[in-house]
C-alpha cells in the first residue's frame, strides 16, 4: 500500500517527466482532484477520499496482463445476450490499449484507441480517436479501461462513439471504484468494485 508520501513522490516524478494532471492521474489510478491535490498541497484543503490502485505487478507482466484481459472477455460474453459480437473493441488511452488489444485479438475483432480529453493540452480540451486505429458508422463496440475513478471518461467515449454512429455494447473494466452499473444506458461490466467505507 502506498503512502501518501509515496503517491506525492511519484505524481511530482511523473509531472517533471513531462505528463500532464490528466496521465498522471491514469498513471495512479486516482481522481483529477487527487491528483491536484498530491500536487499542490494547498494549505487548508482537505485530503481527497480516494482509493489508490496499484496493479503493476499484473500491468507489466505479460502473461498476467493476457490473463486478466481474457477475464474481461470472459465477463463480457456472460453478460451479453447471444450474437452480439464486438466489431471493435475501443482502448482508452493508456492503460485500456493492451487490455482492448488483446481482447480483440481473442474476438477477431479491430482495435480502436480513443485518447480521451484529459490527456489533451488543447486550450479547450476535447477527446479524440486515433487515425490509425478508429471506428467506422455501424461499428459495434465494447469499451475498455483499467479503472473507472470517476466514470466521466467512459461518459465522454460512450457519447464520441454515439455520435459518430457506433453502438457502444458495453463498457468492461478491471476495477470500478464508483459501483457504476450503466453509462448512457450502455452496461459497465467489472472484474472487481473497490468500495471505502469510512
Amino acid at each position: 500500500m502506498s503512502t501518501i508520501e509515496d503517491l506525492i513522490q511519484k505524481a511530482r516524478h511523473l509531472r517533471s517527466e513531462g505528463h500532464s494532471p490528466g496521465q498522471i492521474a491514469d498513471e495512479l489510478s486516482l481522481s483529477m482532484e487527487t491528483v491536484t491535490w498530491l500536487l499542490t498541497q494547498e494549505k487548508g484543503a482537505s485530503t481527497p477520499k480516494d482509493v489508490h490502485i496499484d496493479w503493476t505487478s499484473v500491468s507489466g507482466d505479460a502473461v498476467l496482463l493476457h490473463e486478466s484481459s481474457m477475464m474481461l472477455m470472459s465477463r463480457y460474453r456472460m453478460m451479453q445476450p447471444e450474437g452480439s459480437s464486438p466489431t471493435a473493441l475501443v482502448g482508452i488511452s493508456i492503460s485500456g490499449i493492451p487490455l482492448a488489444t488483446l481482447m480483440a485479438a481473442s474476438e477477431g475483432s479491430r482495435l480502436a484507441i480513443y485518447h480521451p480529453s484529459k490527456h489533451s493540452i488543447a486550450e479547450t480540451p476535447m477527446g479524440s480517436m486515433s487515425g490509425n486505429f478508429g471506428i467506422t458508422p455501424g461499428d459495434k463496440c465494447v469499451v475498455v479501461d483499467d479503472v473507472i475513478t470517476t466514470g466521466e471518461t467512459l461518459r465522454e467515449v460512450v457519447a464520441y462513439l454515439k455520435s459518430h454512429g457506433a453502438t457502444p455494447l458495453a463498457c468492461c473494466v478491471l476495477f470500478d471504484k464508483r459501483g457504476i452499473r450503466e453509462i448512457e444506458g450502455v452496461p459497465v461490466y467489472s472484474l472487481f468494485r473497490i468500495s471505502r467505507i469510512d
